[in-house]
């Protein structure tokens, strides 16, 4: 059976995520074989595996800094908030229903066998397992229920590693004030503590963490300094969405929607010389950019009654209109259309008009797509027409059809579902598939198309390969963990377990 250790944190945005993959690409390069496990994820980026179950993309992640292949066992529960009260709540990859905060707080320790199923069948198959908690153990009102920090941690036999997080401020009262906040029982399963996202001269802070170990009786683990590593974060609290000034040869702007979901599908512009990829939120922050990007949403029509409200739908019609690029990917293609209706109340329920960019029309199923797929680029029009042809790989995910009309072709062929899929029309795109520009030409060639109009050469833009660029992220965070951390202390707890 695989031995277990898991990652908490003093709250939310410490690094938990982070340092489990972390602790994963090393136990990889050390030669064990090792998986992560997060017992309850609440995000709005996710996954579907290859079995078309979905999955949180914090332990995608994870799975790919351990070299191995996702499966919905590594987050068997998972949370998409569709409002700021409720979620709809994943079980194994399957849709359960909509629940209020509420009522899923009853609901969630009847999900203990599912849990338990996933965790037994990773246990036997792995030599390690890394967990990882959510937000703080200590929250003292949540605790009588907890299935995904101490909870978890009893259920698994895992002894606990606790985070904290030095750049907010105050790690010392965090970790000191998470441990008195505990049950004495709980205490003695913290076998190490992190002091994460430092900055400075360590040996500045090394009396702060003599008196600590001091006061709490257990040692420090590891001091890990801020990285600089470009990796998939959890949705709600990535950086990434700070990024608002365009600097590159080609300003890319994507829409950050309030239910924003799988901004991951945009990482390869972040990471190519000469392309500025920003988040924009207001009308006055748009700008002129060269290609606007409509990501997913968890709820499309409440997203598009939002920009239509604060001006961003004008000032994005107004952008296409003067040529600018315009592609949606799931929600934002959905948008891009000439009306979206919700029979069945899956979002808002009723009937809205779309952007009216594209001569289309969506209808809201109950039953949620969830598939692999792949295919390739139709006959591409417009200021994209360099695509043509080029093959990719992605994932689908949503809960509308989509109907295109008179005006208007479809964008891609899906060799393996035997199906066309998205829209175009001039300047303006749309897919459902996620993870399309993962593919080198594809991000490639839509960067050298917009090189191409502003004049520019697109010789100057190097290759760019995300599956190694991955690879070496991981191994830089490996890199890091494994000189600011007490790896023997870390393999001694993971010894004795509890």
């Amino acid at each position: 059976m695989a031995r277990a250790i898991m990652i908490q944190g003093t709250m939310s945005n410490a690094g938990k995520s982070l340092l489990t993959g972390g602790l994963l690409r090393v136990f990889k390069q050390d030669g064990w074989k090792a998986a992560p496990f997060k017992s309850q994820n609440m995000a709005l980026n996710s996954y579907i595996t290859s079995e078309g179950l979905e999955m949180g993309r914090a332990q995608v992640m994870q799975a790919e800094a351990a070299g191995i292949e996702p499966s919905v066992r590594m987050n068997p529960i998972l949370l998409k908030p569709t409002n700021d009260t409720g979620s709809q709540v994943i079980v194994n990859g399957e849709v359960r229903g909509n629940m209020p905060a509420r009522e899923y707080f009853k609901y969630k320790k009847a999900l203990i066998p599912d849990i338990m199923k996933a965790y037994r069948s990773l246990e036997e198959e792995y030599d390690i397992i890394v967990l990882e908690g959510a937000g703080s153990p200590a929250e003292i009102n949540l605790k009588e229920e907890d299935i995904v920090n101490m909870g978890m941690a009893k259920l698994a036999g895992a002894p606990v590693l606790l985070a904290g997080d030095i750049d907010r401020g105050g790690v010392f009262a965090q970790l000191f004030g998470t441990i008195q906040l505990l049950e004495p029982e709980e205490r003695k399963m913290v076998k190490g503590t992190i002091i994460n996202k430092f900055r400075g001269d360590k040996t500045i802070l090394e009396p702060g963490v003599k008196m600590l170990e001091e006061r709490i009786q257990i040692p420090t683990v590891g001091v890990i300094p801020y990285l600089h590593v470009d990796i998939d974060d959890e949705d709600s609290l990535t950086e990434r969405f700070d990024r608002r000034e365009a600097g590159g040869a080609v300003d890319m702007a994507v829409i950050r929607l309030p239910r924003i979901s799988n901004f991951t599908d945009f990482r390869p512009f972040e990471a190519m010389d000469g392309v500025s990829l920003r988040y924009v939120q207001t009308a006055g922050q748009l700008g002129e950019p060269d290609m606007i990007l409509l990501p997913g949403t968890k709820n499309t029509m409440e997203d598009l009654l939002w920009m239509r409200q604060n001006g961003l739908e004008a000032a994005i019609v107004k952008r296409a209109a003067a040529g600018a690029v315009v592609m949606g990917i799931c929600g934002g293609y959905q948008m891009l259309g000439e009306s979206l209706s919700d029979p069945y109340g899956v979002e808002a329920g009723g009937k809205i008009r779309g952007m009216g960019l594209l001569p289309m029309e969506t209808v809201f199923e109950r039953q949620k797509t969830r598939t692999q797929a792949e295919g390739s680029f139709r006959a591409v029009e417009g200021p994209l027409s360099g695509l043509s042809g080029i093959s990719f790989r992605g994932y689908e995910i949503h809960m509308g059809e989509t109907v295109i009309g008179d005006g208007a072709a479809p964008l891609t062929d899906l060799s393996g579902l035997g199906k066309a899929d998205g829209a175009q029309a001039g300047n303006i795109y749309g897919t459902y598939v996620h993870g399309i520009f993962d593919e080198e030409a594809v991000a490639k060639g839509v960067a050298a198309a917009l090189y191409e109009r502003k004049g520019f050469s697109a010789e100057e833009i190097r290759a760019f390969d995300m599956e190694a660029y991955k690879e070496r992220q991981y191994d830089i965070l490996a890199d890091a963990v494994r000189k600011n951390m007490d790896m023997e202390a870390v393999y001694r707890i993971l010894e004795a377990g509890l």
